[in-house]
């Protein structure tokens, strides 16, 4: 590895923010692209640009001042991404493989092809193909494209339900009797050396459909916990991805394990990894797509991880309450994500809470849950 390398990020969220933190070790150069001007990732990075990732010259341009290049977001321009390939810009993940990711049709025929365990879908090009599939019902109908932290998404029980449906090409998942949903981050570099993080398990928000919760190590049976990893393990390698890669799955109430979705990059279910692993997501990514050495992915503590939401019926410039409150619980980390303007359910922070044990750590959690708001 040269001296200095420009590590070019597309995205500028909080995802990039974390990933320069741990990129100021690796003597990193970073240059950011996002279209909003005040991105949290602005004021830390070497260059930034605004602008949109997913205009091809845009981010042709873009790309050609990088040595390696990386997204924090998969709603890329992907026939840039190729082209810069094949001019010698190092980019990871591979253009191939994003491309894949982004339409959930695609990911799921890839697992199917690769004998992936997933739950049993239907592709649909439009409302009337989905019409014709009400015996399919229940089942979630998700997006092909565009979908993120619960939005293209729609639960479609039966045909009274069909004014909730999308129109747009979409995947028809079938509903899982599910026990937990459970994940599990995997990173894999140019040579082919890959590691997995310990499973993790996740509780959603009810309304939100994000990570409310995140428990580590999860509370799931040895057996079941190495089926979640080479599951994964099969995934990143069938992918022939380089980087980093969150496999989210699901447990079912029959001991199955069935993948859900997966996002190529750093990832809400692996934030934890920066205060209770030996080697965090962030600086794990990094490795991977500079060409080293993997880290060793051990956990250090047991953590519970919470994310700090904008509260409802706030929008404006952010204000934190109860943080001097929460920081006096021992084992409790503020990670902040740069956000200036706060809105109701937008992700403004996190906070990892370690404990000596999985109960310990939960308990603290709970015992702040409700003292740190966001409010404006």
């Amino acid at each position: 590895m040269k001296g200095e390398v420009k590590l070019g990020i597309l995205g500028g969220g909080q995802l990039g923010r974390m990933l320069m933190q741990a990129g100021l070790d690796f003597n990193l150069y970073t240059l950011v692209l996002d279209p909003d001007a005040y991105a949290p990732c602005k004021h830390i990075c070497n260059e930034f640009y605004v602008g949109s990732f997913r205009d091809f010259d845009t981010v042709y341009a873009f790309g050609k001042r990088c040595d390696v290049l990386t997204i924090e977001i998969e709603h890329v321009n992907c026939d840039a991404l190729e082209k810069l390939e094949q001019e010698g810009v190092k980019v990871y993940p591979q253009a191939g493989v994003v491309r894949t990711i982004q339409d959930k049709g695609l990911q799921k025929e890839f697992y199917q092809k690769h004998s992936i365990p997933t739950a049993d879908f239907r592709i649909l090009k439009d409302k009337q193909e989905l019409e014709h599939a009400v015996d399919f019902l229940p089942a979630f109908q998700k997006l092909r494209r565009e979908g993120y932290d619960g939005r293209g998404v729609t639960r479609l029980n039966n045909a009274a339900d069909m004014d909730k449906a999308f129109a747009e090409p979409s995947v028809l998942e079938k509903l899982v009797d599910f026990e937990k949903e459970i994940s599990v981050i995997v990173a894999r570099n140019a040579k082919g050396e890959v590691t997995a993080f310990p499973v993790v398990e996740l509780s959603f928000h009810p309304e939100h459909n994000l990570v409310d919760y995140l428990f580590a190590p999860a509370n799931v049976a040895y057996k079941q916990q190495r089926l979640a990893i080479e599951i994964a393990t099969r995934v990143i390698e069938s992918l022939e991805m380089v980087g980093i890669l969150a496999v989210e799955m699901f447990l079912t109430r029959d001991g199955q394990i069935l993948v859900n979705e997966v996002a190529p990059r750093p990832h809400n279910s692996g934030h934890h990894t920066i205060k209770a692993n030996y080697t965090s997501q962030y600086e794990q990514h990094l490795r991977a797509i500079l060409d080293l050495p993997l880290g060793t992915t051990d956990i250090q503590s047991a953590a519970v991880m919470l994310n700090l939401l904008g509260e409802p019926g706030y929008d404006g410039e952010a204000i934190y309450e109860g943080l001097p409150q929460a920081l006096a619980v021992p084992g409790v980390y503020i990670h902040l994500y740069g956000k200036k303007y706060t809105r109701p359910a937008r992700k403004m922070g996190h906070i990892t809470v370690l404990g000596q044990t999985l109960e310990e750590a939960q308990q603290r959690a709970a015992s702040i849950k409700n003292i740190i708001k966001v409010k404006a």
